[in-house]
């Protein structure tokens, strides 16, 4: 009996939110948060993950001025928010959320 009551409380969902603006992930972290307190989850988070950097060098120019060349990078902003004891109302209220464009949401059970 003991076990189960410890499985339950190790029972939690995971949630790996990224998004190449960082004014639009805390939005929709915040707005999650709302939703999962509102529905009365309990929330470790919103925690910040490493900015993950693409950076991409192209010539200027296609056939002359070799050393001419443009520099380019995408950041990519992470957040990690776990949900302790979810209970199924929060996970239904997570599925009808309207996030806006370029957020992406992993759920994990874990």
């Amino acid at each position: 009996m003991a076990k189960k009551a410890e499985q339950l409380q190790k029972e939690r969902l995971r949630l790996r939110i990224k998004s190449y603006d960082a004014k639009l992930i805390d939005n929709s972290v915040r707005q999650i948060i709302d939703v999962i307190k509102r529905q009365g989850g309990e929330v470790i988070g919103p925690i910040p993950l490493p900015t993950e950097f693409k950076r991409y060098t192209v010539n200027r120019s296609t056939f002359v001025h070799k050393k001419s060349r443009e520099q380019f990078e995408l950041r990519v902003h992470k957040r990690l928010v776990d949900i302790i004891n979810p209970q199924q109302k929060i996970i239904e209220s997570l599925s009808d959320l309207n996030l806006p464009a370029g957020i992406d949401v992993e759920i994990k059970m874990g």
